[in-house]
């Protein structure tokens, strides 16, 4: 669905050549939720300009459904945009329309008869949950219906991909979840594929299927959420994912600083999919006659299936350790000792 293929972009400053996208090769298969994370100044958003044809490449390819956007131009690059939409940070709606008009707005540039304007309209207000609000104004609106007419306004010529830079960073918490849960309904609706900009590891974890990690233009780390969550390969990563952990207020990150580490052998275990269901803890226990000190312990959901991390504590060192290594691996979990 989108490809490319050894992709950059240099911008020339007064201070010199400026790369913010360093050959970079991304696969992107139809109906997918991808996300693309990185911090400020990672290539992020030059990135999501390259997919829209906003910016052209320095070198490279960029196809989408088959049509190399690099190179269009003219009505060419208007008809390819047409179904390539985007929904933004700050929602850049018009302030003097009402809802209605704001989601009317690109179908009236696309020369649409009234009649279906006035169709599709409706249709689009229902599916992203705002009926009663048709005739009010963006300042009557919240954080969240703005985003919602912004998402609306972005469907409206039924476009094949769906970009979305930063849409939830300037949203709260609950909020945040809700557009998501929303993106994540359409993807399921309408079998759209979307590409999400973020800086933002739980937007990633809850609603995406693969996800790429950006670093000084490069892409340093890419696979399915699951995979880079339960094993992440790159510092930037590891402290991405660390992210999750310290998400929600109401949870106090674990802090394996604290251990008492003379009590014994210290332990991270990683359990995927159906191993996030078994007694492993009990089992052991039983088989070595040995306590094991649960300290902490999580679960946590991903578009691509549950894992849980516990961190344990037992009173064994050498041989024994080694053996209780080997039973964990046996269960497919992947262990970390921490400090024996």
């Amino acid at each position: 669905m989108i490809v490319l293929r050894n992709v950059s972009k240099t911008f020339h400053a007064a201070a010199g050549p400026v790369t913010a996208v360093d050959d970079v090769n991304l696969n992107v298969e139809q109906g997918q939720i991808y996300g693309i994370i990185g911090y400020s100044g990672a290539g992020k958003s030059t990135l999501i300009r390259l997919l829209n044809g906003l910016e052209k490449p320095t070198s490279g390819s960029v196809t989408i459904a088959g049509k190399d956007i690099a190179q269009a131009k003219g009505e060419a690059l208007r008809q390819a945009r047409l179904k390539i939409s985007m929904v933004f940070q700050h929602f850049n709606l018009l302030w003097s329309r009402t809802v209605s008009e704001n989601i009317a707005f690109s179908l009236q540039i696309a020369g649409a008869p009234k009649a279906a304007i006035k169709t599709r309209v409706q249709e689009l207000i229902e599916l992203v949950g705002l009926k009663g609000k048709e005739h009010a104004y963006p300042a009557q609106l919240s954080g969240g219906q703005k985003q919602r007419v912004g998402i609306a306004r972005a469907l409206a010529n039924n476009p094949e991909v769906l970009l979305c830079d930063e849409a939830t960073s300037a949203l709260d918490p609950q909020t945040t979840d809700a557009i998501l849960d929303l993106l994540l309904d359409i993807n399921r609706k309408l079998k759209l594929t979307i590409v999400l900009i973020t800086h933002e590891m739980h937007v990633v974890r809850k609603i995406c299927h693969r996800v790429a990690v950006m670093e000084a233009g490069r892409i340093v780390e890419e696979g399915e959420v699951l995979s880079v969550f339960t094993h992440p390969q790159q510092p930037i990563t590891r402290q991405f994912v660390k992210q999750t952990a310290e998400y929600s207020s109401a949870e106090t990150p674990f802090n394996p600083e604290l251990i008492d580490r003379t009590a014994g052998s210290v332990l991270k275990l990683t359990f995927v999919g159906q191993n996030t269901q078994q007694p492993i803890v009990g089992e052991l226990t039983l088989k070595y006659g040995t306590p094991f000190n649960i300290l902490h312990g999580k679960m946590t959901q991903t578009t691509n299936g549950t894992f849980g991390e516990l961190w344990l504590q037992v009173a064994a060192t050498g041989s024994a350790l080694e053996n209780i290594l080997a039973d964990l691996h046996a269960h497919a979990i992947t262990t970390e000792v921490v400090h024996d």
